[in-house]
């Protein structure tokens, strides 16, 4: 049986505990405080400087669709897609092709869902990335169908490339998306999935390239991966972008990075990959649970209209050409709660003036 990351081990980690006082000098302790104070100082100072030398560039505003997500917000998810391709006025899409979706039995496939995305996108003009693979946007990371679970870990591997090829085949002769993204972050160990496995995804990788010459792009965590093996691995690299995120032991915090410390890290691996852009840009609150669960007012503390245009004119001065924006579904539900500022706000950073 597979082993899913996220599941509970019966492993308890050995600590030990140091602690400052006891016989510890007072003035030791008056200089540790000093130097962490002038390190915070000296940090902040940088970042003010940084913020104020970075310029804006043109950057085209797409964003990720995720039809489950917005099933999960008790959404039409096909009502909600077509408003996002008409009313808000997306032209740049990130699609997943959910395995659980796609192969809820054995053996027996069904594309219908994405070709219909995939045709009213071009319907439209809208430039289209092809989200394939096990690791895919949106908990629980991994969408391996019920009838995979159990698997053992090999059979599972096994079962992944024998999906993916059954995807190529259909989407490959497909001229209605640019690129393939394969996995969703797939080196970066988040969600109920199993270990991640290089080896595995560089047979991904060449399952995709042995039936169609399209870009690979391989996604990274923005803020908690080095980017160097999935730029070396891939013709373009996806970095997310999160500025205020939660976690268990501290609540919620504001990531203190600028937009040249990302363009700097940009540089350094630009001589691995064709080209780094922004694959998810947080448009949506991190919220300890599920956002149907938690109050409207308290969502809207933590992403407003304010801070979704701060996120958009941080990655305007980060020196990528491509944003996609994460929780376009999300604005749809708060609209149809009677909460229509995100979506309208949405609305105007997607109109072709908002770049002029």
């Amino acid at each position: 049986m597979t082993k899913f990351r996220g599941q509970r081990s019966n492993y308890r980690g050995r600590f030990r505990h140091y602690r400052l006082g006891g016989d510890t000098p007072r003035h030791v302790i008056f200089m540790l405080l000093a130097v962490l104070i002038v390190a915070a100082v000296l940090y902040l100072s940088k970042m003010v400087v940084d913020n104020l030398l970075s310029s804006d560039h043109d950057v085209l505003l797409g964003a990720t669709f995720s039809k489950k997500y917005a099933q999960e917000l008790g959404l039409d998810w096909r009502t909600t897609y077509l408003a996002s391709l008409d009313d808000l006025g997306v032209k740049a899409l990130r699609l997943p092709v959910y395995w659980d979706d796609i192969e809820p039995s054995f053996g027996k496939f069904d594309f219908s869902d994405v070709d219909w995305q995939l045709a009213e996108a071009r319907k439209r003009g809208v430039r289209v990335i092809l989200a394939v693979g096990m690791k895919l946007p949106r908990w629980p990371e991994c969408h391996v169908p019920t009838w995979a679970v159990e698997l053992d870990e090999e059979v599972l591997k096994e079962r992944t490339l024998q999906m993916l090829r059954k995807v190529v085949t259909h989407f490959s002769t497909s001229t209605d998306f640019f690129a393939w993204q394969v996995e969703n972050e797939p080196l970066f160990p988040y969600g109920e999935c199993p270990e991640a496995d290089i080896k595995l995804l560089q047979r991904e990788i060449a399952v995709v390239r042995s039936a169609d010459s399209r870009p690979v792009i391989i996604t990274e965590s923005g803020e908690l991966s080095d980017w160097v093996r999935s730029a070396i691995l891939s013709d373009r690299l996806g970095i997310s972008t999160y500025r205020s995120v939660w976690n268990r032991y501290v609540g919620h915090f504001f990531w203190p990075t600028t937009p040249r410390w990302y363009s700097g890290r940009i540089a350094a691996v630009s001589g691995l990959v064709d080209e780094v852009f922004v694959s998810e840009l947080q448009a949506e609150p991190w919220a300890p649970g599920p956002i149907v669960w938690t109050d409207v007012d308290y969502q809207l503390t933590l992403m407003n209209p304010e801070r979704l245009r701060s996120n958009v004119s941080f990655v305007r001065r980060m020196g990528v050409t491509e944003a996609y924006l994460w929780g376009i579904e999300w604005w749809y539900w708060l609209k149809e709660q009677g909460r229509p500022e995100m979506w309208e706000t949405g609305q105007e950073l997607f109109s072709p003036s908002a770049s002029e």
